[in-house]
């Protein structure tokens, strides 16, 4: 596997440079919509318009503004856990899967 050479963050973007040269751009908000921890992969069914609940989503301030990285950290030498402005931070990005979401970023028009 390619490591990982350089990784940077923007106001909009992460970007991660690789051994093999290959550089990607990742939007803030595709990392964020992509979130691996286990609430995220797996959220929790919603409540159907039958019932009477969840007609409104309610979004907090912070879901309201731009979404960026607050803060990265390193996990060991294989991922990086990031922290959104929106308040979630139990996201572990491998440097797997960030190579991943790269390529799809980099393939989408």
């Amino acid at each position: 596997m390619n490591s990982l050479t350089e990784l940077k963050g923007d106001a909009t973007a992460l970007h991660l440079a690789w051994s093999d040269g290959v550089r990607h751009r990742i939007e803030w908000r595709t990392l964020r919509q992509r979130c691996p921890c286990a609430t995220c992969a797996n959220p929790p069914p919603s409540p159907s318009p039958a019932s009477g609940l969840g007609l409104l989503p309610v979004i907090t301030m912070a879901e309201t503004l731009p979404l960026k990285a607050t803060r990265m950290r390193p996990m060991g030498n294989y991922a990086y856990a990031i922290q959104f402005s929106d308040g979630h931070n139990t996201g572990i990005y491998s440097l797997e899967f960030l190579r991943r979401l790269g390529e799809e970023a980099s393939s989408t028009p």
